[in-house]
């Protein structure tokens, strides 16, 4: 009975290790990299009927465990051209950077790793080639995430991820504000991470 309950001890303390160990190893970093399918609600108040094109989009995140269950979050990409149409066509181009910053919360419910975040997103328009109207460059809204990662092998996670993003800009004709644009997306991502 003595020599069971030892070997017991001696088998808990030996996985209690492991599980440390697996812990360390996988560090307070993680990296994600997703292709992202960018949904836009294409509303005005200015009467155009404004609205740009749906696209797929390559998006890269950086996030910092500060324990297991709180995260921050820097979601990156490069900035993304769009054809802006309206009630009478197309009016052109313009591109659009949208860095976001968000705060999660990962609940652990073994082998799925599901998370809810909140932040804020900076939106910086380029490039607008649209003809009379401009835009206003700079666009600040808040954003909601949900998501889940799944343990694949050692570090490496399969990531589902999905996002609301107000981003917002104001037309003007000459110095007479027409109203606002929201594009206000809806970004759904597929993708892999690697925590370290």
């Amino acid at each position: 009975m003595k020599k069971r309950t030892i070997a017991t001890a001696a088998l808990c303390t030996l996985l209690a290790g492991a599980a440390v160990a697996q812990q360390a190893k996988e560090g307070p970093w993680m990296v994600r990299a997703r292709a992202v399918n960018l949904d836009s609600a294409n509303g005005d108040t200015t009467g155009l009927g404004l609205g740009i094109n749906n696209k797929w989009i390559p998006e890269v995140d950086v996030s910092y465990f500060f324990n297991k269950n709180v995260a921050l979050e820097l979601v990156l990409t490069v900035p993304q051209q769009h054809t802006l149409s309206s009630n009478t066509g197309v009016m052109g181009t313009l591109k659009h950077l949208p860095p976001t910053l968000m705060a999660q919360y990962h609940f652990d419910a073994g082998s799925f790793k599901p998370y809810v975040g909140a932040g804020v997103n900076y939106t910086r328009f380029s490039s607008v080639n649209i003809g009379g109207p401009t835009l206003e460059k700079d666009s600040w809204g808040p954003a909601l995430q949900v998501g889940v990662d799944i343990p694949l092998r050692g570090n490496m996670y399969f990531n589902l991820d999905l996002k609301k993003v107000l981003i917002r800009t104001d037309v003007f004709s000459g110095t007479t504000n027409l109203g606002t644009f929201k594009v206000d997306p809806l970004l759904a991502g597929v993708g892999l991470g690697w925590r370290f």
